[in-house]
C-alpha cells in the first residue's frame, strides 16, 4: 500500500472524471488525502472523502495564494539551481485567476471537525508569486500571509490535527515562525512540509522541529534535491503527487494522478539505495501515524 498524502482531485482538472481517477488509485492500493485550498475546494475534498468508506480523506485550509485576487502563470518544470540537472520533457504551464478570500475561522473549524478531515492544509507562505509587486506591497502581503498562517496553526491545535504546510521562497521565515521561543509558545500541532524544495540545512531545521517532509514528482526530474532525499530519514518522509501538477517521469507534461505516486517511491528507493518495499512500508506507516488513519 502507498498513501498519496497531497492530491487535488477536488480541483477543476478532474471535474469530468474525478471518481474514475480515485477508483483507479484505490484498486491499486493507493490511498488519497485531497487537500483544500479555499472554501469550495476544501468542501469538495470532504464530499469526495465521504463517497468512499476507506482510502480517501481530506484536509481543509485557505492557501496563501488566495489571499489576493491575481493572475497566476508559471512553468513548473524548472529545477532550483542546476539547469542541466533536469530531464527535459513537455513544459508544464499553469495559468489561472485566483479569487480573493478572507480567512473565516468558524467556517474552516466547522469543516475541520468532520470525521474525514485528517489535517489543516494546505496553508503556509507563498512568496514566489508576490515578487511582481512593489516592495511595500510585498511586505504587506507577507504580513497578511503570516497572520493567516498563525490562525491556521491555532486551528490545528484547537482541533488536534496536523498541518499540511505550503512553502515557496520562504523557508527561513517558515522556520522562524515554527520555532518556539520564550516569547512565542508552540502554535502548531506538528505536520508535514509538503513538496519540499529547500536546502538540506533548511530541511534539517524542519526535521529538528518535528515536521515530516513531503516529496513528489519533482525528485524524478530534478537532481537538486538528491542530497535532501538521501539525508532525510525514511521515518520522516511521506509521499505525495500534488496532482494534477508535477507529474513524475515518465509522465512529464501530462495530468498527474495519485496512481503515479509509486514513481516517487521508486526514485526515493534509488537515491537512498534501499528496496522499494522498504520505502513503501515506512512512508505508509509515517502517513498513518501523522494523519491518524488506520
Amino acid at each position: 500500500m502507498l498513501i498519496d498524502t497531497h492530491a487535488h482531485i477536488n480541483f477543476v482538472a478532474y471535474k469530468d472524471d474525478g471518481d474514475e481517477v480515485i477508483k483507479r488509485a484505490l484498486e491499486n492500493n493507493v490511498c488519497i488525502i485531497n487537500s483544500g485550498s479555499q472554501k469550495d475546494t476544501s468542501r469538495r475534498a470532504i464530499e469526495y472523502a465521504h463517497k468512499y468508506p476507506k482510502g480517501v480523506y481530506a484536509s481543509v485550509a485557505l492557501h496563501p495564494i488566495h489571499l489576493r485576487a491575481q493572475h497566476v502563470q508559471e512553468f513548473l518544470d524548472e529545477p532550483r539551481t542546476n539547469p542541466s540537472g533536469i530531464i527535459r520533457g513537455e513544459q508544464e504551464l499553469i495559468d489561472f485567476q485566483t479569487r480573493e478570500e478572507r480567512f473565516d475561522r468558524d467556517y474552516y473549524k466547522n469543516l475541520a471537525l468532520d470525521s474525514k478531515v485528517v489535517a489543516i492544509g494546505e496553508t503556509g507562505l507563498e512568496y514566489y508569486h508576490i515578487e511582481k509587486y512593489d516592495p511595500a506591497e510585498r511586505e504587506e502581503l507577507k504580513k497578511t500571509q503570516k497572520d493567516v498562517f498563525v490562525e491556521h496553526m491555532r486551528l490545528a491545535l484547537d482541533v488536534g490535527k496536523p498541518l499540511v504546510i505550503h512553502c515557496r521562497k520562504a523557508y527561513n521565515d517558515l522556520i522562524e515562525m515554527l520555532t518556539p521561543t520564550d516569547y512565542r509558545p508552540p502554535t502548531t500541532a506538528g505536520g508535514v512540509v509538503h513538496s519540499f524544495v529547500g536546502r538540506w540545512s533548511q530541511a534539517e531545521q524542519l526535521l529538528n522541529l518535528g515536521f515530516c517532509l513531503g516529496f513528489n514528482g519533482i525528485i524524478t526530474f530534478a537532481r537538486d534535491y538528491d542530497k535532501v532525499v538521501k539525508n532525510t530519514p525514511l521515518e520522516r518522509m511521506v509521499l505525495e503527487t500534488d496532482c494534477p501538477y508535477l507529474a513524475p517521469v515518465p509522465f512529464r507534461g501530462q495530468r498527474n494522478e495519485p496512481l503515479y505516486v509509486k514513481y516517487v517511491a521508486e526514485k526515493i528507493a534509488e537515491i537512498k539505495g534501499v528496496a522499494f518495499d522498504e520505502v513503501a512500508r515506512a512512508t505508509t506507516e509515517n502517513a498513518r501515524k501523522l494523519f491518524n488513519i488506520w
